[in-house]
């Protein structure tokens, strides 16, 4: 009899892969920017960056239904939390798969915002495969000219 959860050996050498891949990103701690941006996966990829006017955060995440999207704002952390499901075959297809190298499954990343960022203003969208998120940055911290009488 043989056991259906099975899997070939291609796919056991990508998990090993993998796993390799996220004990090496916990153990290098000078390759991460914070404890808080940890992830296991590390899926979706971000940039973070700033503009005179707001902090822009970008995710790249192909084969996202928008719908999946989570986005939550909560004491100067951005959460972006989603699912993005497999396209693997089902089992009793004709196909098999030897390798797997695409992420799915379910996922979460956190940033840490700066201190100046409005969590009131948050406006995001997704298109192409990139989430992009902009939280706009408090008036009161812009520099602003002041007349002297």
């Amino acid at each position: 009899m043989i056991n259906a959860s099975f899997r070939p050996a291609a796919d056991l050498f990508a998990e090993l892969n993998r796993l390799q891949g996220m004990l090496d990103h916990v153990f290098r701690p000078a390759e991460r920017s914070s404890i808080r941006g940890l992830t296991g996966a590390s899926f979706p990829v971000i940039n973070v960056g700033t503009t005179p006017d707001s902090v822009e955060i970008m995710a790249l995440a192909p084969g996202i239904e928008p719908q999946s999207l989570q986005l939550t704002v909560d004491r100067g952390l951005l959460v972006i939390a989603g699912e993005r499901k497999s396209q693997v075959p089902e089992d009793g297809d004709s196909t098999s798969v030897y390798a797997q190298e695409r992420f799915a499954g379910s996922f979460r990343r956190v940033v840490s915002l700066p201190e100046d960022a409005d969590p009131a203003r948050v406006d995001a969208s997704y298109r192409d495969g990139i989430l992009r998120v902009s939280v706009a940055k408090r008036e009161s911290s812009k520099p602003r000219r002041i007349e002297v009488s």
